[in-house]
């Protein structure tokens, strides 16, 4: 009798992938029970912006490092206004771990950032301020000193512009040392405040 050899998963999966994959079917499957099947799904979403809301969905219980690391870079592949809107709620998330992955994603995208800065800045809630600056750390961006710095003197948070004067200790100018100076002034009571800013001035005066 003739042995006959199976077809391995793997060679299933990426026959099936093959085939007409439209939006809705790409969603069912992200919904699908196996893991690999729900990744191929959110890759593929790539090709129709109109998935963000879907992805971000999934992402928020989706327990499957390697699923929600695509659904991530498929989200950063479409970079599209809705992308923006949906990672910025995410900001709000109690989820820590999703504030972290949303906070990467997010540095990767700074001509997508960049004209939302400014009012991430300006947001109600001083965590989504902190988070803003923390996505300022890896964002190439000419305007991130200037960011910085309105953060400096205008935020009314202490741990807002603790947040920034740590980033500009590092990043800092000349263009920055008065609104330190001010700084310091604005929060004398505040220990830390008064170290990290003569630090970063010496830094500046140094350079």
């Amino acid at each position: 009798m003739p042995i006959i050899k199976q077809q391995s998963p793997q060679l299933i999966n990426i026959d099936e992938r093959q085939r007409p994959r439209d939006f809705n079917g790409l969603v069912a499957e992200l919904e699908a029970d196996d893991s690999t099947a729900r990744r191929w799904a959110a890759r593929d979403l790539a090709e129709f912006p109109e998935s963000v809301e879907v992805l971000v969905r999934r992402l928020k219980y989706e327990g499957d490092p390697s699923v929600r690391e695509t659904i991530l870079t498929t989200l950063i592949r479409l970079g599209n206004p809705a992308t923006m809107t949906e990672l910025v709620e995410c900001l709000r998330s109690e989820d820590a771990a999703l504030r972290n992955e949303v906070i990467e994603a997010m540095k990767e995208l700074p001509d997508e950032v960049a004209p939302i800065m400014s009012e991430l800045l300006a947001d109600h809630d001083p965590d989504v301020r902190i988070f803003a600056v923390n996505i300022l750390e890896s964002l190439c961006h000419p305007q991130v000193e200037e960011w910085l710095i309105k953060v400096i003197e205008q935020d009314p948070h202490v741990n807002v512009c603790a947040t920034a004067l740590d980033l500009l200790g590092e990043v800092g100018t000349t263009a920055s040392r008065l609104g330190l100076e001010q700084l310091k002034a604005r929060f004398a009571e505040e220990p830390y405040i008064g170290f990290a800013a003569d630090l970063a001035i010496k830094r500046i005066d140094e350079s």
